[in-house]
C-alpha cells in the first residue's frame, strides 16, 4: 500500500471495529520507518474519536522518550474533554532510534529520562499547579488548564517489555499494555512480578485493569488462517523493521521474520472462529488479563483486514462474552490495534 491508502485503510478499520462491537480501537506511532507511518498516535486518535460514537480510541503508544509530557498532558486534557472521556492514553519508553537526535531530547532521554517523563505527565493530568526540577525538567510553578474532565485523572497505560518497566509501572499503580512477542507463560510471569511490586508500593494489583496485545486472524481452517499470516507479515516485518536506526553502540539481533511469525502462530489466535474464542480465553484465564488488543492487519490487505475484523465481531466475540448485557456487567474488553502499516 502507498501511505495515503495505508492510513486510509486504517481509518476504515476503525469504522469496522465499531460496526463489529469491539470496545476500541488503538493506534501504533513509529518515525521514519515503513513499518508504521503514522508518526502521531494522539493525532489519529483525535481524528477517530471525532468520527466514532460510541468505541473507546487509545494510543499503543505515545514514546514519551521523544515527547515532552506536559505537552502530552495538555493534549491528553483536551481529548478528555472532546470525547467525553472516550480516549485512553498509553505511553512508551520507546527505543534508541533516529528521531530522538531528529526532535532533539537525545539518548539520555531514553537510557534515563523515562522515569521523570513519566511522572511529571502524571503530575500534569492530576494536579492544579506543577513546578519541575530535574534533570531533563525544569520550571516554575505553572497552571494546568484545562483540567482533564476525568477524575482523579485520565488513564495511563505503559508498554511494557523488560522487568524493569513492569516494575516502574507498579511502583505507580499504572496498568501495563503488554507486547506481542510474549506467550501466556510469559505474561503471567511479568504480572507476578508486578503484583509483588505493586503490592509493596501500596497498590491493590487485582484492581490494576492490564492490557495484552495478540495477533488474531480468523479462516474457514487453521491451515488457511496460518497460511495467509505465512504468505503475508515476514515480507512487511522484515521490510519495515530493517529501517530502524540505532543511536547507541549496541548491537541488535535482528529476528528472522519467517522465524518469527511462526512463533506468534504457536501463542497467538490463529485458526477458525472457535479456535480463536478458546485461545483468546485461554489468554483470560492463565494470565488474568480482561483487556485485550488484537492485532488484525497481520493479512496485509484493505479487504483481508476488513473480513478478519467483521468476523471476529460476528463469530468470536460472543463465543467469549456472552452478550452484550454481560459485557456490560464488566466481561472481557477487546479491541482492535491498528498499526497504521505499509503492508
Amino acid at each position: 500500500m502507498s501511505h495515503a491508502d495505508t492510513l486510509s485503510a486504517s481509518m476504515a478499520y476503525a469504522a469496522a471495529a465499531e460496526d463489529a462491537g469491539f470496545d476500541g480501537v488503538w493506534i501504533a506511532e513509529h518515525h521514519f520507518i515503513s513499518y508504521g507511518v503514522c508518526p502521531s498516535a494522539l493525532t489519529f486518535a483525535a481524528h477517530l474519536l471525532g468520527s466514532t460514537t460510541r468505541i473507546e480510541v487509545g494510543t499503543a503508544a505515545c514514546v514519551l522518550s521523544s515527547r515532552h509530557p506536559v505537552a502530552l498532558g495538555e493534549e491528553t486534557a483536551l481529548l478528555d474533554h472532546l470525547s467525553e472521556g472516550r480516549f485512553r492514553l498509553g505511553v512508551a519508553r520507546g527505543g534508541p532510534w533516529l528521531e530522538l537526535e531528529v526532535f532533539g531530547t537525545g539518548l539520555p532521554r531514553y537510557e534515563r529520562g523515562f522515569p521523570e517523563a513519566l511522572d511529571l505527565l502524571l503530575r500534569w493530568l492530576g494536579e492544579e499547579k506543577v513546578t519541575a526540577d530535574g534533570e531533563f525538567f525544569a520550571f516554575r510553578e505553572t497552571p494546568v488548564v484545562p483540567r482533564p474532565r476525568t477524575s482523579p485523572r485520565p488513564p495511563v497505560w505503559v508498554a511494557a517489555t523488560s522487568t524493569a518497566t513492569v516494575e516502574l509501572a507498579a511502583e505507580r499503580g499504572l496498568p501495563l499494555l503488554l507486547g506481542i512477542h510474549e506467550d501466556d507463560a510469559g505474561k503471567a510471569r511479568l504480572l507476578a512480578r508486578y503484583a509483588e511490586v505493586a503490592t509493596r508500593s501500596g497498590h491493590d494489583p487485582r484492581s490494576v485493569p492490564h492490557t495484552a496485545t495478540v495477533l488474531a486472524q480468523v479462516a474457514d481452517s487453521r491451515a488457511e488462517a496460518a497460511g495467509t499470516l505465512r504468505a503475508a507479515m515476514p515480507g512487511w516485518l522484515g521490510r519495515g523493521t530493517a529501517d530502524y536506526v540505532r543511536l547507541d553502540a549496541d548491537h541488535w539481533p535482528r529476528r528472522d521474520p519467517h522465524t518469527y511469525v511462526e512463533q506468534l502462530l504457536r501463542i497467538h489466535p490463529v485458526g477458525t472462529p472457535e479456535q480463536c474464542a478458546r485461545r483468546l480465553t485461554e489468554t483470560i484465564e492463565r494470565t488474568g488479563v480482561h483487556r485485550l488488543l488484537l492485532m488484525v492487519e497481520g493479512a496485509g490487505t484493505r479487504h483481508g483486514t476488513l473480513d478478519n475484523i467483521t468476523r471476529i465481531g460476528a463469530e468470536v466475540l460472543p463465543s467469549i462474552t456472552g452478550s452484550r448485557k454481560a459485557r456490560a456487567a464488566g466481561g472481557p474488553s477487546r479491541a482492535a490495534s491498528s498499526q497504521s502499516s505499509a503492508h
